[in-house]
């Protein structure tokens, strides 16, 4: 039997958004659980959908398991100092009080910039292998969309990555850390480890592994790690595909492994890399303005049986966006779009304000364009409040499934022919109880514009005619090339195929 230390500290940081996610962000109950202090973590994260849910549920019964604490802070702007201190001092100081420990599991993001540290994640494991010493070994597990640093990779013994986007598969990541944890605890700790950072930027929208070229590479990751662990001289092969968002040195792809033999860890990286290279032309497609998205969703619509997806991906609050850009709404209203639902759309004011009026009331509001983005502003109109909800709901899709969301006052406002889903908290619209808690079902409309870049696909691409991507102002740039960088290693391509950032 073995005592673990679980926890998990989560945030991805988009760099070019204003403002800072304070700790109060991190600790109140939103689209995934509040942060967790102890035996919390034992009633939230279990079927919750993250990686510490799959780890709890694939660890071996006979090891005693630590809690330590677990928060995520979902996207956004820089961690302030003051949240990052607080949650890595938790989480620290609960470890030293719980020692001695013979492993620790943490659930970490890999994209996480505060105003102090460039690298949230290497910091956090600089402090957690402080406390432990150099014999204890740490497994950690990251988002697929991870910015790894040789740092992250030589302090922990294990490092298991998403394998998908949508993130349908957070909890296998959890299960795969634990049966590493596992070897290690009998074979010992692995002797050798390899990272390779890829020499381009992939955007957000084109690393989907629904489709290629992504799906092949992480089938090549799957196959690399493959084989039965306690024997393998590789531990974990993961493919993480970066967070183009960030202003940090080792923002991008990468290929992280760790294993028993020089010679097998190597070539398992210098595989998986070549193949990434390899696809670099093939990473690639079509991004259209909000006007013609709005244009060819509607023509779509005529002959269609199924709804027209448009992604308002600049607009996702997963990448850092705030969730309350208004340009597709505009380009839905301004032509004339009927049957047409937009969501999710952040605006606590507008939400209070249909409350106090009630259903079947007209109201007249600026809408959305609160947040200082450029190119963007309220959208003024009088609205009729169609139906009103708590925003508490539970998920069903395979993206957020298992998770009950707590949004705060939601309201569905009609102007024309659009309904827009709106909320009092940021959320990603990836689940479609998010459209039915306000009696909107998805499957009947004709156009659903969703806030999101990706995420969205689990649930809604099976019921879509098509998916369209709009670029309409808002907080995540989908092109790299457009980010006024300062700490990105000079010599790395800003998009595939694309110019060389120099410093």
């Amino acid at each position: 039997m073995a005592r673990i230390a679980v926890g998990g500290f989560m945030h991805e940081t988009n760099c070019f958004v204003p403002g800072v996610t304070d700790f109060e962000y991190f600790a109140e109950h939103r689209d995934r659980p509040p942060l967790c202090r102890g035996d919390e973590i034992f009633d939230w994260l279990p079927n919750a959908g993250m990686a510490l849910s799959g780890f709890l549920d694939a660890v071996d019964d006979e090891h005693e398991l630590v809690p330590l604490i677990w928060t995520s802070g979902g996207a956004g702007a820089l961690v302030s100092r003051d949240a990052f201190e607080r949650c890595s001092a938790e989480l620290v100081g609960a470890l030293s009080q719980r020692m001695p420990v013979d492993a620790v599991y943490l659930d970490l993001h890999g994209a996480c910039t505060s105003e102090e540290f460039e690298d949230g994640e290497s910091e956090l494991l600089r402090r957690v292998r402080s406390a432990v010493g150099n014999d204890i070994p740490i497994v950690v597990s990251h988002d697929y969309h991870a910015n790894v640093t040789p740092e992250t990779a030589e302090l922990c013994d294990a490092l298991c990555g998403y394998h998908t986007y949508p993130h349908i598969d957070r909890p296998g990541a959890g299960a795969r850390a634990a049966k590493a944890l596992e070897t290690i605890l009998r074979r010992g700790r692995p002797t050798f480890k390899a990272i390779r950072k890829i020499p381009f930027l992939i955007p957000l929208t084109f690393q989907c592994t629904m489709i290629e070229p992504s799906q092949s590479i992480v089938m090549a990751s799957k196959a690399g790690e493959a084989g039965d662990v306690s024997t393998s001289d590789v531990l974990t092969l993961a493919y993480l595909a970066g967070f183009p968002p960030s202003d940090q040195y080792w923002c991008g792809p990468s290929v992280v492994c760790h294993g028993y033999d020089h010679d097998a860890v190597e070539m398992a990286a210098d595989r998986l890399e070549k193949l990434i290279e390899a696809h670099e032309a093939d990473f690639a497609g079509v991004e259209l303005t909000p006007d013609e998205a709005v244009r060819e969703a509607m023509q779509l619509a005529k002959g269609a049986s199924k709804p027209v997806v448009i992604a308002d991906t600049q607009d996702n609050p997963g990448a850092g966006g705030t969730c309350d850009t208004t340009g597709l709404l505009a380009a839905l209203v301004e032509n004339d779009a009927v049957g047409a639902v937009i969501g999710i759309m952040c605006d606590p004011d507008a939400a209070a304000r249909a409350h106090e009026a009630g259903e079947n009331a007209e109201i007249e509001i600026d809408l959305g364009g609160k947040s200082g983005i450029d190119g963007d502003a309220p959208y003024s109109g009088k609205f009729t409040v169609a139906k009103l909800g708590n925003g508490k709901f539970h998920c069903t899709g395979p993206y957020q499934g298992g998770r009950d969301m707590d949004l705060g006052p939601m309201a569905l406002l009609r102007i024309g022919g659009v309904s827009i889903v709106t909320a009092s908290k940021r959320a990603q619209a990836g689940d479609q109880e998010m459209f039915r808690h306000l009696n909107i079902e998805p499957s009947q409309q004709k156009i659903l514009a969703l806030k999101s870049s990706v995420h969205f696909r689990a649930h809604f691409q099976p019921i879509a005619e098509e998916v369209l991507v709009a670029l309409a102002p808002g907080g995540h740039i989908s092109d790299p090339r457009r980010y006024a960088y300062k700490k990105l290693r000079p010599g790395i391509r800003l998009t595939p195929l694309g110019p060389e950032w120099a410093g």
